[in-house]
């Protein structure tokens, strides 16, 4: 963990992210493409980094062509963080963060001018607000996993897709989130705010488990921050939702944790409101508990494998280390994928962060029966299909797959475009009929966790657009199943002491097609040397050392790949080209590095160090141009976006 002298916190788990002092330079200039070029003007919001100076100190920054803003985090009194603004230059991107904005169907599409087509229901940026940006940002940048840029979009600019997420905004951002059954208030609309942090706490508070010397947001134990006991899970980034708790109304023996993966707020909202013989299930479970009226903001990115595993361990993805679907191993110099790799992926998850599963075993003891129904949240827990771990009789899961195979609509096979999206229908079906025999079957004891993904309405949102009629459906079929879980329930005497929570992974906005945008591309297609996972940017840099003799004769230079191995060393890069050249853009020197990264020229007696330039390039690597005595050149963010020195 890296602190300056100010006490400012820097990333806790320093390696390689964010931007150094070697990648000054590039890191400057993939910004300003991302910012100013035809595309990136159309297509990028903000852009987001983590920035260390030359005395070690770390500021966080989002810069976006309306404004810059930077701010350093601290630790809080007790625990937790604070966050301090300390420059803002223009407009600060970040200002807005207000929770409880556009949260029904109509701020929604009056923040979009009310537009008469909702599939073109675009929001501007400052008509959006970005809840608890600077901690979500900031967190992003404690995992070695995390990018050296990350580029927030604007909010209907990204891919080719009807509905997308991921952004930092408040639409894509917000997560519907209700508490059902014992231990919550029954029929209150509830105004609190909270995070999909949140989500995990509650659950263990309203299960009755102790709070433990564990850790909490900033990696200390209750111990260290001199204080009692005060979280339920070894690390904890968020708190217990006491807006929602009644505990005169008993203790649930299990929960039943139901993801609707993608299903928009306001959709939900409006169906509620508008629509009284819809989703009849779901709105059973919300009327014998508490809906949040703002729902929950989401992890960033707001996507779905780190956001299932944000739910199900308490911390942010910069904490659980799943940092995106797809993101880049510096010290491996490789590109994994867990989404796209679906099973197996418990494996990246960090070992010391605890799952739910975890814990209830932790608690309950290691005979207390947990599941993972489809679900990317998968380690601890005894069935877990995305691990291939099945628990039950495989006939009888067949036969019970059969016996709801009618209720799958026929449009997803024949409108759907992804072949993922139209078998969801079929996979969902699937995880059902898992679910029903978890509780059927007499081989195991009752489960007392399940989590259980729909991805039915991600599928149909990203397809038709989160308010086009084919997303409804979408819901009104994960409905039918929600209902045959409930009464599954309820004929084995089990519903009035389950818990029920239902939420999801993100939000969606309605995208602009025609843009076909994508912005974090932007600096690879601008010939720079990059590893693009979007949104996250991995600058591929050269780490260049020049030392100056004594006597202030010659100039070594070291041309280091500037992300470690695995053994925390950096590469030396043989073969790359160094030209040394005066004030007058005279060549000094022209050199080639040998197989141990290095070179050496002298220095004209009648110059000093700093009059004298280093152009630096390699194959594969972003150019760097320094002058000898180690300043970096590189265009002023600063000056070129907003004429201020």
């Amino acid at each position: 963990m890296q602190a300056a002298a100010t006490g400012a916190i820097g990333p806790e788990r320093p390696g390689g992210q964010g931007l150094d002092p070697h990648q000054e330079e590039s890191g400057n200039r993939a910004i300003y493409q991302l910012l100013t070029t035809e595309e990136g003007r159309a297509w990028t919001d903000f852009v987001a980094t983590a920035r260390q100076g030359r005395d070690g100190s770390w500021r966080y920054e989002a810069w976006a062509l309306r404004g810059m803003v930077r701010w350093v985090r601290r630790f809080a009194p007790g625990g937790g963080y604070v966050y301090e603004v300390v420059e803002v230059a223009g407009e600060n991107p970040l200002e807005r963060q207000d929770y409880r904005a556009l949260a029904t169907y109509e701020e929604e599409l009056a923040a979009a001018g009310n537009p008469e087509d909702v599939q073109r229901a675009f929001i501007e940026p400052e008509r959006l607000t970005y809840p608890y940006a600077y901690e979500r940002i900031s967190q992003l940048f404690d995992s070695p996993n995390a990018p050296d840029l990350v580029v927030n979009p604007k909010s209907y600019a990204y891919g080719r897709q009807p509905g997308q997420h991921g952004a930092l905004d408040v639409v894509q951002s917000r997560s519907p989130l209700v508490f059902s059954g014992p231990g919550v208030k029954r029929g209150a609309v509830v105004d609190a705010a909270a995070r999909q942090v949140d989500v995990a706490p509650t659950i263990a508070h309203l299960m009755g488990f102790p709070r433990i010397d564990g850790r909490d947001i900033t990696g200390r134990t209750s111990t260290e921050r001199g204080v009692a006991p005060d979280v339920y899970l070894l690390r904890q980034d968020g708190r217990v939702l006491e807006e929602v708790v009644d505990a005169g109304s008993g203790r649930p023996e299990r929960v039943y944790l139901v993801l609707l993966d993608g299903q928009s707020h306001t959709e939900l909202l409006y169906r509620l409101e508008r629509e009284p013989g819809a989703i009849p299930n779901l709105r059973r479970l919300i009327e014998r508990g508490c809906l949040l009226r703002y729902g929950s903001i989401t992890n960033f990115p707001s996507i779905t494998w780190p956001s299932h595993n944000t739910i199900g361990t308490g911390v942010w993805c910069g904490h659980h280390d799943i940092v995106n679907p797809t993101y880049y191993l510096r010290s491996r110099r490789e590109v994994i994928s867990p989404q796209g790799q679906q099973f197996g992926t418990a494996q990246f998850l960090n070992p010391e962060v605890e799952t739910l599963f975890e814990a209830f075993k932790r608690v309950l003891g290691p005979g207390a029966f947990t599941a993972s129904v489809n679900e990317p949240c998968t380690r601890g827990a005894d069935h877990a299909s995305l691990e291939r771990r099945l628990v039950g009789e495989r006939g009888r899961l067949v036969a019970l797959t059969k016996e709801t195979e009618h209720e799958i609509n026929p449009r997803w096979a024949e409108e759907l475009e992804e072949e993922g999206h139209r078998l969801q229908g079929q996979i969902d079906n699937r995880g059902l009929a898992q679910a029903r025999l978890l509780f059927l079957d007499e081989s195991h004891p009752t489960p007392v966790f399940v989590y259980h993904e729909f991805a039915q309405p991600d599928s149909s949102a990203h397809e038709y657009g989160p308010h086009h009629e084919g997303a409804r459906a979408a819901l009104d079929e994960t409905d039918r199943r929600v209902g045959h879980i409930v009464r599954t329930l309820d004929e084995l005497g089990l519903f009035e002491s389950t818990l029920f929570v239902i939420t999801t992974d993100h939000g969606m906005a309605t995208q602009n097609v025609e843009l076909r945008a994508n912005p974090a591309r932007i600096p690879q297609r601008e010939g720079m040397a990059a590893v693009t996972a979007e949104p996250c940017i991995y600058l591929r840099d050269l780490r260049v050392e020049v030392e100056v003799t004594a006597d202030g004769r010659t100039a070594r230079f070291a041309v280091l790949d500037n992300d470690a191995d695995e053994r925390g060393d950096h590469p030396p890069v043989e073969d790359a080209r160094i030209i040394v050249t005066d004030r007058k853009d005279g060549v000094v020197a022209e050199l080639r590095t040998g197989p141990d990264g290095r070179a050496a020229c002298g220095i004209p007696a009648e110059l000093e160090p700093g009059e004298l330039l280093a152009a630096v390039h390699a194959e594969g690597f972003n150019a760097r141009h320094l002058r000898l005595d180690g300043a970096n050149v590189c265009i002023d963010l600063r000056e070129v976006l907003y004429g201020a020195g």
